[in-house]
């Protein structure tokens, strides 16, 4: 049986980890293994890099940033992706390295390329089967996120930032539409939910 590696990406407060539990429940019903992660913050070593990158109380470089969090990613696929797909398991993954790529590359205007190969050399050219893309209007995001307590660094880094952010991931998503699946956010849980079971079920009869 052949692993499958899902990615959730979008902007804050758009229902990455709501619709990843939801659509583990749906995988473990059909007697599939699921490992259910997230970046940073995956491993050990990914919590430390993400307290230090999105709680630390001391300016971050943005090249700094970019390559602690590809240090992470290099971690955490050789540690946890890597070996649950090779046993046959669904990797559901809050956030890869379409992240970075939107976040440092071009919401801090850093070279989106560069960013991209980093990423892609950190991980030995891991692709994931689907991408599923939640895109929310980063207004509607932060108001879902204000009664969360305090924001962390990328939460609190303003809206041209984050529109930003939203037109990168809409742009990996029109540059690559057969891993991308795009989902209004904004809508009804369960119809997000059931588009997204039934791209994964696609996946699942052809694997």
């Amino acid at each position: 049986m052949d692993g499958l590696f899902i990615t959730f990406e979008g902007g804050d407060g758009s229902g990455k980890s709501t619709q990843s539990r939801l659509l583990a429940e749906w995988l473990e019903g059909r007697g599939r293994e699921v490992v259910a992660t997230r970046e940073p913050g995956g491993t050990d070593l990914g919590r430390e890099i993400r307290q230090l990158v999105m709680h630390g109380k001391d300016h971050v470089d943005e090249r700094a940033e970019a390559l602690l969090y590809a240090a992470d990613r290099a971690h955490h696929v050789a540690t946890v992706v890597r070996p649950a797909l090779e046993r046959g398991a669904v990797v559901l993954q809050d956030r890869y390295f379409d992240s970075s790529v939107a976040y440092q590359g071009v919401g801090r205007s850093l070279s989106a390329d560069e960013v991209r190969d980093l990423s892609m050399w950190a991980v030995r050219g891991l692709v994931p089967h689907a991408t599923v893309l939640l895109d929310l209007d980063p207004e509607v995001g932060m108001a879902r996120l204000s009664g969360r307590g305090e924001l962390d660094r990328l939460e609190a880094a303003g809206a041209e930032f984050h529109r930003r952010v939203r037109e990168a991931y809409l742009g990996f998503a029109e540059q690559d539409p057969q891993r991308f699946l795009v989902v209004d956010a904004a809508g009804d849980i369960d119809e997000i939910q059931t588009a997204i079971r039934a791209r994964v079920a696609s996946l699942l009869g052809a694997s």
